[in-house]
């Protein structure tokens, strides 16, 4: 039996990408139309994840929020816990997961429904001793892998005062900050793709932009 047996997850049509103008990498242009056009509830819809993952012509709407303190960003390695095998003892800068029925609880749709479930995968994943805001400053697509072909990324940026994180999960082990300089070196080859890519935006001259 899949160990992803019996669970939902929320894609949109691989179309509907294409529609709103297919990408690899990172996507800040046109933001607000893409983010209106992936959340509206009569574009997305569940679907089994066993099929999913196995389904290129959907893409799984995946929350990827990086913590940044200062000038350091929160960076883990993937435990094996984590539901994606093909991830596993890669470093991430990302903290996120799928959204799930349970996150159209109270009859939230849509967009609520999106944003209910960053907080849950957030609260779920770390132990933050602070309020936090976070605000989606990028798309995220890859499709040079097999994991990347599946799921599309939506990248939120959340600042912290102190540096004081938590993991609440096995699958978030060696969590440590690290300044953007740092990730130039030996580290980065060993991030995987989508934090590679979050790496090299944060560390470009538009990074002045999301201050």
């Amino acid at each position: 039996m899949s160990k992803y047996a019996g669970e939902e997850v929320l894609v949109v049509r691989r179309a509907l990408l294409e529609e709103i103008g297919m990408f690899q990498g990172i996507q800040t242009n046109g933001l607000d139309v893409a983010l209106g056009k992936l959340l509206d509830p009569a574009n997305h819809f569940f679907m089994d994840r066993a099929a999913a993952e196995d389904d290129p012509s959907h893409k799984q709407l995946i929350p990827y929020c990086v913590f940044r303190c200062g000038d350091r960003i929160l960076h883990y390695t993937r435990g094996k816990a984590g539901g994606e095998n093909r991830l596993h003892a890669k470093i991430s800068v990302g903290v996120g997961g799928h959204v799930n029925p349970i996150d159209m609880g109270n009859g939230r749709k849509g967009a609520d429904a999106y944003h209910a479930a960053v907080t849950r995968e957030i609260e779920e994943e770390l132990d933050l001793p602070e309020e936090h805001e976070h605000r989606i400053i990028a798309l995220l697509n890859d499709e040079s892998n097999p994991v990347g072909q599946v799921h599309l990324g939506v990248v939120h940026l959340v600042d912290l005062k102190t540096d004081q994180v938590q993991s609440r999960e096995d699958a978030l082990l060696d969590l440590a900050f690290t300044s953007l300089e740092e990730f130039n070196g030996p580290l980065f080859e060993r991030l995987e793709t989508w934090s590679q890519f979050c790496v090299r935006y944060l560390t470009e001259d538009k990074y002045s932009e999301i201050l």
